[in-house]
């Protein structure tokens, strides 16, 4: 039996760790999982291969924890291979992107077609089990397999909000180097500061994107010491929707139309890091349905 999963990674509107809600918008990085399973000849604990240069406790953690939710007997070979163009830790939503791929060739493989709120439940319940995120990052898994903006609370697993993206708006990302400590180190400094972040959240619930986005990278920029604020009001001079730290960062996104993308592209300082343009990916027909 074999199947196929990928998911996108995403960018920050609204970071669930102040208030426990975040909101996420998708962008057109992938991660790509094959799953091959095979019956083995015991009955012994499954058995894992996966490449020794992309095994982590994470990938590990994702692969039982989908072949245990999707009743998959003990004896079973589960033969992974995975791809991501993601980069990873900063801030672009590469563990949630993985999990998730992952869950969803698995449930590829044993027959199943998952919706995306139940491939992303998984994948939430992976990273926090981890210790790679906080809150488990539902928005975040959530936009990278359904596309489009979405509103999630983190504590309680529901969808609060979506909404689609235009097909005339591209992404300029500004890539450091630098890398930040796990999500749940800063859950604490970030908590602290829940009022400040209730507001990002309500203006994401009424699909004030990037006014949500500005009052979250401002929270953010402070906690974490980032200095990107002149960078943003160049940006913003030079046509940006709205621009913001993604994650923890250090990424920095900005959206705008496809036409504004290249002054936006030679705005973002080279000696900062790798720049890339990258598409938003469009939400499924229907959307993701809200939670009751």
């Amino acid at each position: 039996m074999r199947g196929v999963g990928r998911a996108s990674a995403a960018i920050t509107i609204v970071n669930a760790l102040p208030t426990g809600v975040g909101c996420a918008l998708g962008i057109g990085l992938y991660a790509n999982a094959e799953v091959t399973l095979r019956e083995g000849t015991t009955r012994a604990p499954n058995e894992l291969r996966i490449p020794a240069e992309c095994r982590t406790p994470l990938v590990e953690a994702a692969l039982r924890a989908a072949l245990e939710h999707y009743g998959l007997p003990h004896g079973i070979e589960a033969e992974l291979s995975l791809r991501s163009e993601i980069p990873p830790s900063r801030g672009l939503k590469s563990s949630s992107a993985v999990t998730s791929a992952v869950a969803e060739a698995v449930a590829r493989a044993a027959g199943r077609s998952p919706e995306p709120l139940e491939t992303a439940l998984l994948s939430a319940e992976v990273s926090k089990a981890v210790g790679v995120s906080a809150t488990g990052a539902l928005d975040d898994a959530l936009a990278g397999l359904s596309g489009g903006f979405v509103v999630t609370d983190n504590r309680h697993g529901t969808v609060l909000r979506t909404g689609s993206a235009d097909p005339d708006w591209g992404v300029a990302l500004l890539v450091p180097r630098g890398t930040h400590r796990p999500s749940p180190e800063w859950r604490k400094e970030f908590e602290a500061h829940a009022e400040e972040g209730q507001g990002a959240v309500e203006a994401a619930l009424s699909r004030d994107w990037w006014g949500a986005m500005t009052q979250n990278t401002e929270l953010v920029e402070r906690t974490m010491h980032y200095e990107y604020s002149g960078v943003r009001e160049d940006l913003r001079r030079h046509g940006a929707l709205g621009s913001g730290v993604s994650g923890l960062g250090p990424a920095l996104a900005a959206v705008a139309t496809h036409r504004q993308i290249p002054d936006l592209m030679n705005v973002l300082p080279d000696a900062l890091g790798e720049k890339r343009t990258v598409p938003l990916t469009a939400a499924e027909s229907g959307g993701v349905r809200r939670s009751p």
